[in-house]
């Protein structure tokens, strides 16, 4: 078989579904992981997803994934079918973890084009242990031990009907669903996993894997199988299954003879019309008026012919609403269901900077020199430019929408990590997702995964404490990992919480103190908490003596700040010692395009985001305060602002000295505020956010640059920057 198709076109979309199939499987696992058993639901879920992942990874011939598969297959087999007592349930989850682990990196592989090659022995050898462990020690169900889920690779794709008493038959008609791609491959999937309790199995079309023209034809007229086994019709639904492939699958029983027939079901006419506004009485009479004509009266009479002799699934009577005539299945108006599509990343990431073109383009339209013409009536150009700045803005935000995600998949990759690292360390932890449906910008996700994933192994390690020391403080509760998220004014709040010790902040000022950190001339008593608290971030920076497999090196938290500051995020800690921490992440919701205000400093332009500033105000020379060290500061309404100007914090040539002849541009960067001195204010407008050279990024302040109407190049200014 190998040698008649390629399976080249099939390895993304296998890549895909599996991919999909096992963030759901760690999903319903980690939500049962504190539970005393996994419930019956789960059971057979985690039972189909397996048989899912087997079937097609052997027809892609990935038998290390095939055969790990299909042994945890075998567990989930004989805890449904026999329900055994006494079933260690915590090890049970490791176990699948570890399968689901063995074949995500399997995949991982396959993605990044090398080859498959993990040696799964010893995962099968311990899944052998636990299940012959659960069937020695369980109950068996009643009417015996339950059968093998013995997978035999038939060495033909077809076997020889040889019919039994305990043989029955079946017409089987799938219903893909409009919008799926590559039809043709979930039909070969699906005769697939029937193959194993087939003793003869036919199908139409049959060239499933040669021509890929026929996926067209299975979704438009369906895909039809005849089937003969040993097996109930329930048997026959559970093991083609529905989901977001397949809308319906009919299945009709029938017997020997007709099942010989074959698809045509030896009627070479047409097949009958059917009016549907006529009741079911109406076409089973006409239907058995056309048997009368053909056989005889007499006969008609003796038997009632059972239904009108045509491929199966070419009609399904279907109940409407009482009191009113019946409708056929095929016939149900389209469009109820949403239609989805996959689309690759990288197309995604190009429309977005087409579009970021595009705002660009209708800056240098809208802000043109020619326009600015004495005596020219732009009445007309004035409205053609507004609809073309709404239709832009439609666009921004459709492909805003597209690319956001919600956190749900990595706020799961959090959990698993609590369950593992608490596991490894002999903590009893209780993990808790608030706000996991919070949408975020793709690229912000990709961001935050490794952010987040040291927060959350500090907490376990750090934070919490050990069992005896929570029993010895006094702490009943178990210990507890919170992760949360939120928006708030265009940015995303993102909090690991922990209810254990706390940071000891003599124990940091120590350390800091040791490292030459601290100033000689500044008491301790002077650094405010959150100060203190910032040192952790620092490289190097650790107040662990012992070093572990998860901290103690010194690494970590200056990655943290690393990565939420290249995205223009920023790191809040707190902490009550004895009670717990809190780490905050505060993020933006997009990185691609902003709103922005343009700022002019001298010959140089300058952008800040809207969202951080939050006044405009002209000050005169009377309201400043000058210290001697050169530090200035400006009284507003009673309150006094550090003041920086622009001009001169970059060193700039041409700006204005006067705080008079300049604009005072109130920010807010948390919960602190400084006042921004620039020359002139030149208007609003939307920004697209471009990348700047690396050595760029070495000035303090800057987090990007953007191409103005005019052509020239601004600077985006970064408030955090500025603040610090």
């Amino acid at each position: 078989m190998a040698g008649d198709f390629n399976t080249e076109s099939m390895l993304d979309m296998y890549l895909f579904e599996n991919g999909q199939l096992l963030e759901q499987l760690q999903e319903t696992v980690l939500e049962q992981k504190d539970a005393d058993c996994f419930d019956e639901d789960s059971i057979n879920e985690i039972f189909r997803t397996m048989h899912t992942i087997k079937g097609s990874s052997g027809i892609m011939m990935f038998d290390n994934i095939t055969a790990v598969s299909h042994k945890l297959e075998d567990v989930f087999f004989y805890l449904r079918e026999s329900h055994p007592d006494n079933v260690p349930h915590v090890e049970l989850v490791e176990h699948v973890l570890e399968v689901e682990d063995f074949i995500s990196n399997e995949m991982e592989k396959i993605r990044n084009g090398d080859s498959a090659d993990g040696d799964a022995t010893d995962i099968i050898a311990d899944l052998d242990r636990f299940l012959n462990l659960i069937k020695n020690g369980g109950a068996q169900a009643e009417g015996g031990a339950a059968p093998e889920n013995v997978h035999e690779e038939p060495k033909h794709f077809y076997i020889a009907p040889v019919a039994s008493a305990a043989s029955r038959f079946y017409k089987i008609f799938i219903h893909f669903f409009p919008e799926t791609e590559m039809a043709n491959v979930h039909a070969y999937k699906t005769v697939y996993a029937l193959k194993e309790i087939a003793e003869d199995i036919l199908y139409s079309p049959e060239d499933l894997l040669t021509d890929e023209k026929c996926g067209e034809t299975i979704i438009k007229e369906g895909f039809r199988i005849l089937l003969q086994a040993q097996c109930s019709e329930e048997d026959v639904r559970e093991l083609i299954g529905v989901g977001y492939d397949i809308e319906k699958v009919d299945v009709f029983e029938c017997d020997a003879n007709q099942f010989l027939l074959g698809f045509d079901f030896g009627d070479n006419e047409p097949a009958p019309q059917i009016d549907l506004e006529s009741s079911v009485e109406v076409i089973e009479a006409k239907q058995e008026a056309k048997a009368s004509e053909a056989g005889g009266a007499a006969k008609a009479e003796e038997k009632k012919p059972e239904a009108p002799k045509i491929t199966p699934g070419d009609f399904v009577i279907q109940s409407k609403e009482p009191g009113k005539q019946k409708k056929l299945a095929k016939d149900k108006p389209k469009g109820e269901k949403a239609a989805f599509i996959s689309v690759n990343v990288s197309k995604m990431d190009q429309l977005m900077d087409l579009i970021g073109e595009l705002v660009i383009s209708e800056s240098v339209v809208l802000q043109s020199s020619d326009l600015k013409v004495p005596g020219l009536n732009l009445d007309n150009f004035n409205k053609a430019a507004a609809q073309l700045a709404s239709i832009s803005t439609d666009l921004q935000n459709v492909i805003m929408s597209m690319r956001m995600v919600p956190l749900t998949n990595t706020f799961q990759k959090m959990n698993r990590i609590v369950f593992d690292v608490s596991r490894k360390l002999g903590k009893d932890i209780e993990f808790v997702m608030v706000g996991d449906s919070t949408e975020v910008d793709k690229n912000i996700i990709e961001h935050i995964s490794d952010p987040l994933m040291h927060l959350v192994r500090n907490a376990v390690d750090h934070g919490i404490e050990s069992n005896e020391e929570r029993a010895a403080s006094g702490k009943t509760e178990k210990g507890k990992v919170t992760l949360s998220a939120k928006t708030e004014a265009g940015k995303v709040w993102i909090s690991v919480e922990d209810n254990g010790t706390g940071l000891d902040r003599e124990k940091i000022l120590a350390k800091a103190r040791k490292q030459g950190i601290l100033d000689d001339n500044k008491p301790d008593a002077a650094y405010s908490d959150k100060e203190v608290y910032q040192f952790i971030t620092l490289p190097g920076f650790s107040t662990n003596e012992t070093v572990t497999e998860y901290s103690g090196r010194g690494v970590g938290m200056d990655v943290v700040v690393q990565n939420i500051q290249a995205i223009g995020g920023a790191l809040e800690i707190e902490s009550t010692p004895g009670f717990g921490s809190m780490m905050s992440l505060k993020i933006p919701l997009t990185l691609a395009i902003i709103d922005g205000i343009v700022m002019e400093v001298g010959n140089s332009s300058f952008v800040m985001e809207t969202g951080v500033i939050k006044q405009f105000i002209r000050v005169k020379e009377d309201m400043m305060i000058h210290e001697p060290n050169g530090d200035e500061f400006v009284m507003i309404r009673g309150d006094c602002f550090p003041v920086i100007r622009l001009g001169r914090w970059y060193g700039l040539e041409k700006y204005q000295e006067s705080v008079e002849d300049g604009v005072m541009l109130i920010l807010e960067v948390e919960d602190r505020k400084i006042c921004l001195l620039v020359d002139k204010l030149v208007g609003e407008q939307e920004i697209v956010v471009k990348p700047i050279p690396s050595y760029i990024k070495k000035v303090k302040g800057l987090s990007g640059c953007t191409q103005l109407g005019d052509g020239s190049i601004a600077l985006i200014l970064d408030a955090p920057g500025l603040v610090e």
